[in-house]
């Protein structure tokens, strides 16, 4: 049975669609990401799946039965918003178990509940202070023990980590990724940040426009993008794009003098003259290697600490390759970028699509 059902949900605010038909089923102790830029949508859906938003068609059910129409307390969800929410007049205590004592749950029961969570998320000394005696990220595994002690069918979580500096996204990551083995629920979680989709999901949608582009593992998502956005959004630095011609069985490098062998794992030889999209990821090349090469121009050279980012030229395009950091090179040196045939990706450059 699946925990979560998204039938054709849309929704219109007016003229404007902001969701086009969504399709999804999560099934239970699934980690769902929905991950796309400002304004694709995800948020929206979240808010659907949670009742705080009215879908303009569609169905969604939790648990095999509609919640269209059911007030959000009765969905057997929780919430973690990217704010954190929390009451500032009463103690950790007292804000884990709010919910549980709105609805009546005896005390000794609402107790056990609250110290099995703050046990879980590690912030049981924490449990007699009020909010602003407490750091951001513990703040926030307040906000999710709340949630916990709910016991849902679905937790919902919108951006909760946006919030937060790089090392605490970082260790709260880990955080979430750990409860999430111990308890196997099933989760939805919002994010732009594509370094959390990876991490954390089970499946990750990519959604663009209010559709969803690709949706998969995080491994299918990054090793067969199936489109150009999805190729371009899942990766840091981004996939390089270069524009090529087939020739002759390969692909000529447009405004360059590269020619590339097409995939053996191509189901299908596009035809002589048409234009397609190569794609290939930074760590996909390197300065040594046997066999297939594009001829580039170092343009800069960026030491991140574990690798070096090197933008070259290739003709009139630019290409990024992810090189080891203690490699040297200055601007205007011309090198060979080595790269396995199977590496590359094609895209029509029409539509976008994958192709093959």
């Amino acid at each position: 049975m699946s925990a979560l059902e998204i039938n054709s949900i849309r929704k219109t605010y007016g003229e404007v669609e902001t969701l086009k038909s969504v399709d999804i089923s999560l099934e239970s102790g699934e980690f769902l990401v929905l991950l796309g830029s400002s304004g694709c949508g995800k948020s929206t859906l979240l808010n659907i799946i949670a009742g705080l938003v009215e879908a303009t068609s569609g169905d969604i059910r939790i648990g095999n039965r509609t919640v269209l129409g059911v007030h959000p307390k009765d969905r057997d969800i929780a919430m973690v918003f990217q704010s954190y929410a929390l009451y500032p007049n009463l103690t950790v205590r007292r804000n884990i178990g709010f919910g549980l004592e709105m609805r009546k749950v005896p005390v000794q029961e609402r107790d056990r509940a609250v110290n099995e969570a703050a046990r879980l998320l590690q912030i049981e000394p924490l449990l007699d202070r009020k909010p602003a005696q407490l750091s951001g990220g513990q703040r926030q595994r307040v906000a999710i023990g709340r949630a916990l002690v709910r016991k849902p069918e679905v937790f919902l979580f919108d951006e909760p980590l946006s919030n937060l500096d790089a090392k605490l996204r970082m260790e709260m990551r880990t955080e979430l990724k750990r409860l999430h083995q111990i308890l196997k629920t099933t989760v939805v979680y919002v994010t732009h940040d594509q370094i959390e989709a990876m991490t954390l999901a089970t499946r990750i949608a990519v959604m663009k426009d209010g559709r969803i582009e690709q949706l998969g593992t995080p491994a299918e998502i990054y090793d067969r993008p199936a489109t150009l956005y999805v190729a371009t959004f899942v990766g840091a630095p981004p996939m390089n794009l270069l524009q090529v011609t087939v020739e002759n069985g390969a692909l000529a490098i447009d405004n360059g003098d590269g020619r590339v062998p097409l995939p053996s794992s191509l189901k299908t030889v596009p035809a002589d003259g048409q234009k397609l999209i190569l794609g290939i990821r930074p760590e996909a090349l390197s300065l040594v290697g046997n066999g297939n090469t594009i001829d580039a121009r170092c343009d800069v050279a960026e030491l991140t600490g574990p690798e070096l980012l090197v933008t070259t030229s290739v003709g009139t395009q630019r290409v990024t390759a992810s090189l080891p950091p203690r490699t040297t090179l200055a601007s205007g040196d011309h090198i060979s970028l080595f790269f396995d045939p199977e590496a590359v990706h094609l895209f029509n450059a029409e539509t976008g699509l994958r192709y093959g």
